[in-house]
């Protein structure tokens, strides 16, 4: 199986037909085991290889809050346009994931793939709190940008 970190093909074209809004649609994260296979061609949320549910962690994963969208103009041909959500914590759960997904379940893109995060190797919680903590929300640290 392979996991690699990629802004999904889907949401790029998804994007340009206006069929996402990050800001107001839902946006949820799965997490997953080394065993999954998600890479920038996954289209839509799985329960395949998903982690169980343990904790404040059920199926599905959870909802990010707080989307934050920025743009930034390096020069006059070129800018980069990035998002960030809060960080998100899962209580008394025992997870070993290796990846999230990032996925929209908003009625008209119900479960939409957006992003693989890949987490370069099995992150564990043991009865305590697993959190997805975002990185700086800018044009080159974000989570996820489009340049």
């Amino acid at each position: 199986m392979a996991i690699n970190q990629a802004v999904c093909a889907t949401f790029k074209e998804q994007v340009l037909l206006g069929e996402h809004d990050i800001v107001d649609d839902t946006i949820n994260l799965a997490l997953y085991t080394d065993s999954a296979t998600l890479d920038a061609n996954t289209t839509a949320y799985s329960a395949i290889n998903e982690v169980g549910n343990s904790g404040t962690y059920a199926a599905g994963g959870g909802t990010l809050a707080s989307a934050t969208v920025g743009l930034t103009k390096t020069n006059a041909t070129a800018s980069t346009a990035f998002v960030d959500f809060a960080n998100l914590s899962f209580t008394s759960a025992t997870i070993s994931a290796q990846a999230a997904l990032i996925y929209n379940t908003s009625s008209s893109n119900t479960n939409a793939a957006v992003a693989v995060l890949d987490f370069g190797g099995v992150k564990t919680s043991t009865n305590g709190t697993f959190t997805i903590a975002f990185p700086t929300n800018d044009a080159s640290s974000a989570i996820l940008r489009l340049s």
